[in-house]
């Protein structure tokens, strides 16, 4: 008997519907897979055969083929284990096909028949809701993550005996249900905090106006001066993240398999922090068949580059387009994706190979080629992208030896919040969510400057010869500084402050 089973499966950062038939016919006893499966879909014969006999169940007898469609999309991971399994049951007429046609089902079987959790269950719960499907059968491990979607029904099994008994009656399983708003009500918890850094005044400012707008920023100091510990606590000065950010960032980590079984839904900004040696591939994202990569997992967070020269420089380069356009699209020769990639770039380096180069206390044994070659790394388009060049000086003595006494992460991060609250009221009736992410329209209408700091602007522009992607990150900076001021215009000092920060452009 022919039976057909709805599955679900990933294309990029959406799922889709996999309709999963079966059938048989009289002959030797084997079972082929066709419609695009990967080896780990065609492992799934063995898996299925002792989990159905192991649950005590008779394993229909025939030649089974077993078609995943559509046919023409490639078919990973071992999601399909299930409802494979439910599938030949259901043709030997074990199981009822009554709920089968408004049912989803995915999971993962293990030869006791016992049910895994599988990648990807929130993305693929999302794109079924609106297409006639009712409910999904999914591992116990994956009902949290499945019930953010509370459209769907979401029935979660330990086993395939569970799941059969349930399409026949004979065991009635209330829907799990998960209470997003409260997962939300504790707030953030960090056990570091902005008031751990010992002095560093001016750095604390440029990553309070950092974090106010969204900027990138890049700090640049010796060894031990402070950038990673400051770069660090970024996050506790950071706003929450709203619901709908949080389910964005949770998909990108469901499908690469990051999600914590303990932790259904990401709460917290993302923090990612790739070491130097990680590939343009590892940083951009992509793969046989495309997953994110650092900067989709960095979404609505930061992504921290330390030793930032270090990295390779073809590895720096392809950061240009996501920091420009927010997303990153990946073209393969069997399909394109695009991934999200709104993040802030926080990146951290010493001003020479050895570290003391313009240390007032240490001298730099560097050869002015190798300084020259160190920095050549950075490409000029690349630090126009970078809204903040901040310098962290070596702590002195009596700094070192001080108590810290600076403000703690909550006092700045009511400042920050309230200038985000700001921009969420200007950019409304856009997708745009902070300063950074101004488009030439929105800083032509909201960038309004006072005479005497437009006079201050354009002195600058001539005399520091700076680009014009560098006059725009001036005026986003400097309405970010006048957000946390409160001011409707752009004064002198909220220019002067901003171009502070530019203290590496150069001509290009």
């Amino acid at each position: 008997m022919l039976v057909k089973v709805n599955s679900a499966a990933i294309s990029g950062l959406d799922g889709f519907i996999v309709e999963v038939e079966v059938d048989s016919i009289r002959g030797l006893p084997g079972q082929s897979i066709v419609g695009l499966p990967d080896a780990a879909v065609k492992e799934s014969r063995d898996r299925v055969k002792f989990a159905i006999t192991n649950s005590g169940f008779e394993f229909p007898p025939g030649y089974f083929t077993i078609n995943l469609a559509p046919a023409d999309i490639k078919k990973e991971g071992p999601m399909y284990d299930l409802p494979i399994a439910i599938g030949m049951l259901a043709s030997s007429e074990q199981i009822s096909i009554e709920k089968l046609h408004e049912t989803v089902i995915l999971g993962e079987l293990s030869l006791d028949g016992g049910l895994r959790p599988v990648n990807g269950v929130l993305p693929m719960c999302m794109s079924i809701k609106g297409n006639g499907i009712k409910r999904v059968i999914v591992p116990k491990e994956n009902a949290d993550e499945a019930a953010l979607v509370s459209e769907v029904e979401v029935i979660s099994c330990e086993n395939l005996l569970e799941a059969a008994d349930f399409l026949n009656g004979k065991k009635p399983i209330k829907p799990h249900i998960i209470d997003i708003k409260a997962l939300f009500s504790s707030g953030a918890s960090y056990d570091i905090d902005f008031s751990d850094v010992k002095g560093q005044g001016h750095a604390k400012r440029a990553l309070e106006v950092a974090a106010a707008g969204g900027h990138n920023i890049l700090m640049v100091g010796s060894p031990g001066s402070g950038k990673t510990m400051l770069a660090r606590r970024l996050p506790t000065i950071l706003p929450p993240l709203s619901i709908n950010e949080a389910l964005d960032v949770t998909k990108l980590y469901s499908i690469t398999g990051l999600l914590s079984s303990k932790k259904s839904l990401i709460t917290e900004r993302p923090f990612r922090s790739p070491h130097h040696t990680t590939s343009d591939i590892g940083i951009i994202g992509g793969g046989r068949i495309p997953r994110p990569g650092e900067v989709s997992l960095a979404h609505m967070g930061i992504l921290f580059l330390d030793e930032f020269s270090e990295f390779e420089r073809d590895v720096l380069e392809v950061l240009r387009q996501p920091l420009e356009d927010g997303v990153v699209t990946i073209a393969r020769a069997m399909s394109s994706v695009t991934f999200p990639a709104e993040f802030m770039l926080v990146a951290a380096m010493n001003p020479c190979p050895c570290g003391n180069y313009m240390d007032p206390t240490k001298t730099c044994t560097c050869p002015s080629f190798k300084v020259q070659r160190y920095w050549g790394k950075l490409s000029g388009p690349l630090l126009d992208r970078i809204d903040l060049h901040v310098e962290v000086p070596r702590l002195k003595k009596e700094e070192l030896s001080a108590r810290p006494s600076g403000e703690t992460s909550l006092i700045i991060r009511g400042r920050v919040s309230k200038a985000r609250n700001i921009q969420l009221e200007r950019f409304k009736a856009t997708k745009i969510n902070c300063n950074a992410r101004m488009l030439p329209k929105q800083v032509r209408e909201f960038c309004k400057l006072e005479p005497d700091a437009e006079s201050l602007l354009k002195s600058a522009i001539l005399h520091l010869k700076m680009s014009g992607r560098s006059y725009d990150r001036i005026l986003k900076v400097s309405r970010t500084i006048a957000d946390l001021e409160g001011s409707e215009n752009i004064k002198s000092n909220h220019i002067a402050e901003a171009i502070q920060y530019r203290s590496m452009d150069r001509e290009k």
